[in-house]
């Protein structure tokens, strides 16, 4: 494994092959052994014939078996980040520039505390045409949040006899981003600065005349923030969905995340807790800041301002 070099492309050649007999190889010898000394000992003329026919389509296995892999070229493309304890979507896409088509390609990734003479027990099966690419799907778990290395990748083959296998391991460069797991279920989230505690009445939704576009109306939205122009014209041609308007500050209050509102001492509850609410104060539209240690966000929403809040947290 330490021969191996990081990277995000690698191209199979006769350097990072490898190739072993599996169990039913190691039989086949034996059983080889065990006709040679009978014919030997019966002087059977048929029976070195038989032997050596079977020896000859072993030794061709052989060649075929490091040949089913060897001139791949694979391309990892990085994964988008997910919660702890999430599946991350890899794609791995597998180049075949050669004229014959390649059979039983396996691929799957090194288990934490396994060792590179180990098999995965995950592994996605495929064959690849002639002259063609295919790009797989492959599921990597992470259990613990912060900006993780990926784990070694297997890739073997054992066509056409399945007494030999070859694979090579494969060290891809790439990193995934793993953000906190969020508490489930979680607390309601703190008051927002500038709002009492209980519902908020329709007087005080929407007090802000500041909108920046039209969204579909919910059923949580007051009636005062329906845009009936709109709605009256689309009532003109048929078709009369009602429409809200969206609020450039929501009009909800802000409120800041921190750990000292969590009450909690364990520093993985802690942002997990903060994880959750930074997710349902995003669902709610409200303007939300983050104050850690030594970073303070800002109070925004969006996806971009939920990615660099969740950012924060992972890498806490």
């Amino acid at each position: 494994m330490r021969r191996q070099p990081t990277s995000n492309s690698l191209e199979l050649t006769q350097r990072n092959l490898y190739i072993l007999p599996t169990r039913a190889g190691l039989m086949l010898a034996l059983t080889l052994l065990v006709m040679l000394v009978g014919s030997i000992n019966y002087q059977l003329n048929l029976g070195y014939l038989l032997t050596f026919l079977l020896a000859g389509c072993a030794a061709v296995g052989l060649h075929l078996t490091h040949a089913n892999l060897n001139g791949l070229r694979l391309q990892l493309q990085p994964g988008e980040p997910v919660h702890a304890g999430q599946a991350a979507l890899l794609a791995v896409t597998l180049h075949n520039p050669g004229r014959r088509a390649r059979y039983g390609l396996a691929l799957g990734w090194l288990r934490p505390g396994m060792t590179e003479h180990g098999n995965p027990t995950s592994v996605d099966w495929c064959d690849l045409p002639a002259q063609s690419q295919s790009t797989r799907q492959l599921r990597c778990t992470m259990p613990r949040r912060g900006r993780h290395a990926l784990p070694a990748l297997q890739i073997q083959g054992r066509f056409p006899l399945g007494i030999f296998r070859a694979w090579c391991w494969w060290r891809p460069d790439a990193l995934l981003l793993v953000y906190p797991a969020p508490e489930i279920p979680a607390p309601p989230l703190p008051v927002p600065s500038g709002q009492q505690e209980g519902p908020v009445s329709a007087d005080q939704a929407g007090s802000s005349d500041e909108w920046e576009d039209l969204r579909p109306w919910r059923r949580s939205d007051p009636l005062k923030w329906v845009a009936w122009k709109k709605v009256a014209q689309q009532a003109a041609s048929g078709n009369a969905p009602w429409i809200s308007r969206e609020f450039s500050q929501p009009p909800g209050g802000r409120c800041w995340l921190e750990p000292a509102l969590t009450g909690l001492a364990d520093t993985e509850r802690c942002l997990s807790r903060l994880c959750a609410w930074v997710l349902a104060a995003e669902a709610q539209g409200l303007d939300y800041g983050l104050r850690l240690e030594q970073l303070e966000i800002a109070p925004d929403h969006g996806p971009a301002h939920r990615r660099r809040c969740l950012e924060a947290l992972a890498l806490c």
